[in-house]
């Protein structure tokens, strides 16, 4: 099998390495290796992604990876790429965000037999102070500490104490799972780098052992914008926080310049098809692929048929299945008499009433097939046909709402 190096490199993963001629060489035989997440919420996101389908590969290729939830550095807060500190969270929605998320690696990681989840909660909760300081806080220099990017961004707008330990605890966390697990390669986000390599440090001071890691890159659009943000919002990989139709229509409408860096980046699409569909110049194929491979990956595959589906109909301005469409429950009594206006903003197809005035009067609104030019019109009995009223702006947005 081809080592698994390659194959992340070809395909983009690969932004620094400590050391590529022996990382190369680790990866040539199975290794255990591992990337962090905090639990700071309680569903994981298109930011997060880039991670999970790399631990893929990994665990495809025979390696075995840790997916370490960091219960511990939570109730701290990563100052890496913040500029200020994060809101401090409760242990209790801590550990509801850990199950949830547990729960969301199960879709993209065999945790029964492959992949490791552990937290760090396990090791950094009961650590003695003065015992910690004496055998790890000595190895740190805290001129080389403020040095570092995440750090210095944020020296001039204020660090708080608490967020200055959190090198230190990334650090031990790679030492721990050295010691226990033999683990041999840390991935993280290029914005991780510094954390990355005070943990490879760490080892050879306390273990004169050598470890190695390597980041990924921060992934921006052609535009220069952060990924995984749009106008609503974060983009979810929790159904009910993104429904999947919206989460298919995310990736069928990234900037045509981005498509072909994506299909490497988040399908496992070969890459001699994905080269087939760069030369064939049919940049709408292209986009359908990513968004149905995509949505498949997240949401299973009858979801993203349904999307795909139900995206074609919208296109040509037939509606021939609903199942995908993003969805509202609403009762009756909340229903009946309320402003279309009002509902459209309900279900964030617009911004604000004042937008959604604007579409009605130019005609790109319909309600159930029915064109409204009423910008005052209320909703009724009449709009509810089969439980279901269905907005729909122009001939590709569209929202029901479930009447209960």
């Amino acid at each position: 099998m081809k080592n698994v190096y390659f194959i992340l490199q070809e395909r983009g993963f690969i932004e620094n390495f400590t050391n590529e001629e022996k990382v190369i060489e680790l990866l040539e035989k199975p290794q255990v290796c591992y990337t962090g997440f905090d639990p700071t919420g309680d569903s994981l996101h298109v930011g997060h992604l880039l991670p999970i389908m790399a631990l893929m590969h990994l665990e495809k290729a025979g390696h075995k990876p840790i997916v370490l939830l960091g219960g511990g550095t939570a109730m701290i807060g990563d100052p890496s790429g913040k500029t200020e500190m994060r809101k401090m969270i409760s242990k209790e929605q801590i550990e509801e965000n850990k199950k949830r998320l547990k729960k969301q690696f199960s879709k993209y990681l065999d945790i029964e037999n492959k992949t490791k989840v552990m937290d760090n909660a396990e090791w950094l909760l009961p650590l003695n102070y003065i015992d910690f300081l004496r055998e790890i806080g000595v190895h740190f220099s805290v001129n080389r500490m403020i040095a570092a990017e995440a750090y210095k961004q944020r020296l001039e707008r204020g660090l708080s104490f608490i967020e200055f330990n959190y090198q230190i605890l990334q650090a031990y966390d790679f030492l721990t799972l050295f010691r226990k697990e033999k683990c041999m390669l840390q991935m993280g986000g290029n914005d991780q780098w510094g954390n990355i390599l005070a943990g490879e440090d760490l080892i050879r001071r306390v273990e004169g052992k050598e470890v190695h890691a390597f980041t990924y890159p921060l992934l921006t659009t052609a535009e220069g914008k952060k990924m995984g943000k749009t106008e609503k919002g974060a983009v979810w990989l929790d159904k009910n926080k993104l429904a999947p139709f919206d989460y298919f229509q995310f990736w069928r409408n990234v900037d045509d310049r981005d498509v072909i860096k994506l299909l490497k980046l988040f399908t496992f699409l070969p890459l001699d098809e994905i080269e087939k569909l760069e030369k064939s110049d049919d940049i709408n194929k292209a986009k359908e692929v990513l968004a149905f491979e995509a949505t498949k990956i997240t949401h299973g595959e009858e979801e993203a048929k349904k999307a795909l589906e139900t995206a074609k109909s919208m296109f040509s301005g037939k509606l021939v299945s609903v199942d995908a469409i993003p969805s509202t429950e609403i009762r009756y009594s909340e229903l009946e008499g309320k402003e279309l206006t009002e509902l459209m903003v309900i279900a964030n197809l617009t911004s604000s009433k004042g937008e959604a005035k604007r579409l009605i009067k130019q005609g790109g609104v319909s309600v159930n097939g029915n064109k409204i030019s009423d910008f005052k019109y209320l909703v009724n009995e009449n709009d509810v046909v089969d439980g279901m009223v269905i907005i729909r702006i122009g001939k590709k947005k569209y929202h029901k709402f479930i009447v209960k």
